[in-house]
């Protein structure tokens, strides 16, 4: 059968007649697919088509904020959002695009058991497009997350065997082959799931932004070994017990590994087990593998006699083994006829990579949440903190992003890893309050790790104060562009432009003037202004001249469409960046919405509108 040119086919398919244009792009699209890769039936989803009518704004509940800034320290401010993860993507497209370090995400794994709903129905076992609803649903998602990562970001993403496939081949098309990392592997525990093998493990799929430029910069993914504090803790012990008795030191050191329970990390180090002036040390190999290395002698230092060479010769070249010698790094032993061996330090190997498969007990994850908790069954399957503090632990200012936050175990982890090496990551947290999951099971969790809370046996554990909580819920306004939409979008996406600037604190006085018809937020060195009445321009800008303060503060000029009025602030145009107000926040937006034509109302400038009209929430647009 001859190729059949498919720009040709198009055409005669664009002039058939009685059929209409719907029926035309249909046969076009198939047409056009690709004949390698994954296909599948697309879907569209309910909130989909309501971003056709209607963009989302954020609207803060103030009532559930948890502030622990003082005049001498600024925390962190974490972020959770309440509401479907599409909508508040869409607007963190204005807020963090390009900006986030990591996301993890652990989605619906679509096993057909009432665990994937696709519009606000649970997925039928038996639907023929059960794969596909859940691989529309998951491209919408990622790649907006894609849009948000940092060029050198990574996404990490938590999954089972049922559409662990399908995912591995959505994210080669969404994020490229190229760019994929490693696909690593979570032993849970003896609890066999399955009919004919046991299955007791899940996966977690990593991929870069762009690899090359992870490589270019030589960011390095290496995380610190698990069970070293606690090694640590008893050299320094035996170190003060015995001074320089080296003899004393590994003998206690032999003691203490044999005394550690197999499960506990710290005795995978058990190999690190002798002792000099400058610590613990394990005996390296010397030798060539290959059996082809150099052959000369080494000198014995206490016989000075040559040692035995190594069957495949030594290592390294004669020139480095004389600066190992004068090093002190070489190991001997009781005499010449024993081969030396390298002393490798524990302190020079504290740091490795990740592995591709790990084991971490599945039940740890749900025995802490209900201890935080403090009753059981509230949530299935939350994820393992320290699995998620492992993902995170390779740097130490990130932002982080996890849409599927179900438990909020990704903040807990967040919180925690900044406790314990003073970081200063910030968290992103997006998930709906099905059965009251957000505000009951998410939100409650990490007010009571930030506060405080009391184990079930009275033991109270200390709060990680120092992390600041916000807490939004996703609303609507519409999105045909007249005054009265224009003007309302305005007024409740000063939210996004706090979340984007990273500043809450609202003033009251903007230097002499009195803050009426814009706002002005300041905290610390950071602060903006939202200009939201034209007349109000020219006394800012009288106060602008006054005022000295270093870099550029950001002014939101309001305007219906893209001009901040430039020209106006010309005398200060050192000291501020200006962005037209709410067009920057749509341009952003929009460009993950569905397409529609935009249409500019010609209604009167002086439209005004109450709180309650300027609010639309989720709950009231699937009410209308």
């Amino acid at each position: 059968m001859a190729k059949i040119e498919k720009n040709k086919l198009i055409e005669r398919v664009k002039e058939l007649e009685g059929l209409s244009n719907d029926e035309k792009a249909a046969l076009i699209g198939y047409i056009k697919t690709k004949t390698y890769g994954l296909v599948w039936e697309d879907s569209t989803e309910k909130v989909w088509e309501q971003l056709k009518d209607y963009i989302p704004v954020l609207m803060e509940d103030k009532s559930k904020a948890i502030v622990n800034d003082t005049d001498e320290q600024k925390n962190p401010n974490h972020i959770l959002i309440e509401g479907d993860n599409l909508l508040a993507l869409t607007n963190l497209c204005f807020t963090h695009e390009g900006k986030v370090d990591v996301i993890y995400i652990d989605p619906p794994y679509n096993t057909q058991n009432k665990d994937f709903k696709y519009n606000d129905t649970f997925v039928n076992p038996d639907d023929e497009f059960v794969h596909s609803l859940w691989l529309s649903f998951m491209k919408k998602r990622l790649l907006v997350g894609k849009r948000l990562l940092k060029r050198e970001g990574v996404i990490f993403i938590s999954i089972d065997d049922k559409e662990q496939s399908n995912l591995k081949l959505l994210c080669d098309e969404i994020f490229g082959s190229k760019n994929f990392i490693a696909q690593m592997i979570w032993e849970q525990g003896k609890k066999h799931i399955g009919s004919f093998i046991g299955v007791n493990h899940e996966y977690m799929l990593v991929y870069a932004k762009d690899k090359e430029f992870i490589n270019d910069n030589n960011n390095k993914w290496k995380t610190k070994k698990q069970g070293l504090e606690k090694i640590y803790r008893e050299y320094d012990r035996l170190k003060r017990q015995f001074g320089d008795n080296f003899t004393s030191i590994q003998e206690g050191m032999a003691m203490f590994y044999r005394s550690l329970a197999d499960s506990d990390p710290s005795k995978e180090h058990k190999h690190y087990n002798k002792v000099d002036s400058r610590g613990l040390f394990f005996a390296g190999d010397l030798s060539q593998g290959t059996g082809n290395g150099p052959r000369y002698n080494v000198i014995h230092p206490i016989t000075n006699l040559p040692v035995r060479i190594p069957a495949g010769g030594w290592r390294y070249a004669e020139s480095t083994m004389e600066s190992l010698l004068e090093n002190d790094c070489i190991y001997f032993g009781p005499d010449e006829t024993t081969v030396p061996c390298r002393k490798r330090y524990l302190k020079e190997t504290e740091y490795e990579l990740p592995s591709s498969v790990f084991y971490k007990d599945g039940r740890a994850a749900t025995k802490e949440l209900e201890t935080i908790l403090g009753k059981k069954g509230y949530f299935n399957n939350p994820k393992d903190r320290e699995i998620i503090q492992n993902v995170l632990n390779f740097k130490d200012n990130l932002v982080i992003l996890d849409f599927f936050a179900g438990s909020g175990t990704t903040l807990h982890a967040t919180m925690q890893l900044n406790s314990e090496d003073g970081g200063q990551r910030q968290c992103i947290l997006v998930t709906n309050n099905e059965n009251n999951i957000c505000e009951e099971v998410t939100y409650e969790r990490n007010k009571r790790v930030i506060e405080g809370y009391k184990k079930p046996n009275g033991e109270f554990v200390e709060g990680l104060k120092d992390n600041n909580l916000r807490y939004f819920k996703v609303g609507y306004v519409p999105r045909e562009k007249d005054l009265t939409n224009i003007e309302r979008f305005a007024r409740q996406s000063v939210n996004l432009l706090c979340i984007k600037e990273d500043v809450y604190k609202e003033q009251t006085m903007f230097g002499e003037l009195e803050v009426d018809g814009f706002r002005y937020f300041k905290d610390g060195d950071k602060q903006f202004l939202v200009i939201l009445e034209p007349d109000m321009i020219e006394p800012i800008i009288e106060e602008l001249t006054k005022m000295d303060y270093e870099g550029k503060m950001p002014v939101y000029v309001f305007t219906t469409g893209h001009y901040p009025y430039t020209e106006d602030f010309w005398q200060v145009s050192e000291k501020v960046d200006l962005y037209p107000y709410p067009t920057c926040v749509y341009g952003a937006c929009e460009k993950v919405m569905p397409k529609v034509e935009d249409k500019l109302l010609d209604l009167p400038d002086d439209v005004e509108l109450s709180d309650e009209e300027a609010n639309i929430t989720f709950e009231d647009l699937n009410k209308e």
